[in-house]
């Protein structure tokens, strides 16, 4: 069992060395991706409108928002194992003054997520985090009950679970492309195709059943 639990360590080693490879070998290609979309109105808009859990979070005055971003990226750290970060970048608009907002996640020693945000700097009486109604302007919202997708920003208690990193980071990031053509995809449908294509390999390698026909006798074996 030494033996064993020695190679998965030096396997786990060489695995994470190919990946560093192979994130610097993508990483031109994500630029030049990132140019050519740059240049789709309301591509990302579009990306997360038809993302079936995501769309949930956004209100139509986020959509007003997300209409000027340009670019989403997400970058893993060079280790890899301690975390990554999601950078939104915006075009000049009404509501955000910052260029680019961002959100860490660190993994810790026990392995511990952690996460931290950049500061949006709304402009004037346009932050879409605050209640202004009930009396209460000026309130923050709790996320995930928030009634604008940015409150994500302001939350950085629980880093477990957080069903936008997660999406973005595994579903979005790595195709944007089929979200924004197909408008009825989601990450559930896309594993239950790759499920009913898998059983359909089966059912050919099993090759046809037989039968017995009972007018023949019981020995007499038929195709069905």
């Amino acid at each position: 069992q030494e033996a064993i639990d020695s190679l998965n360590k030096k396997a786990s080693v060489e695995i994470l060395k190919v990946e560093q490879k192979f994130n610097k070998l993508r990483k031109p290609h994500y630029e030049h991706r990132a140019e050519l979309l740059a240049k789709i109105p309301n591509f990302w808009l579009t990306v997360f409108m038809n993302h079936l859990q995501l769309r949930k979070l956004i209100s139509e005055e986020d959509e007003k928002v997300l209409a000027f971003l340009k670019a989403v990226e997400v970058q893993e750290f060079d280790d890899i194992t301690s975390g990554y970060k999601i950078n939104f970048y915006f075009e000049e608009n009404d509501w955000i003054k910052n260029d680019c907002i961002t959100k860490e996640y660190h993994v810790g020693e026990k392995g511990e997520p952690t996460a931290t945000s950049t500061k949006i700097e709304w402009k004037a009486n346009m932050d879409l985090t605050e209640v202004k109604d009930n009396g209460k302007e000026g309130q923050k919202r709790d996320f995930p009950h928030q009634s604008s997708f940015f409150c994500w920003f302001t939350d950085d208690c629980d880093a477990v679970g957080d069903v936008i990193g997660e999406s973005i980071k595994d579903e979005l990031w790595p195709n944007p492309l089929q979200f924004y053509l197909n408008p009825d995809i989601d990450s559930d449908d896309v594993e239950d195709e790759e499920d009913d294509d898998e059983e359909e390999e089966d059912d050919d390698e099993d090759g046809p059943e037989l039968a017995y026909d009972e007018t023949a006798g019981d020995d007499a074996p038929k195709a069905s």
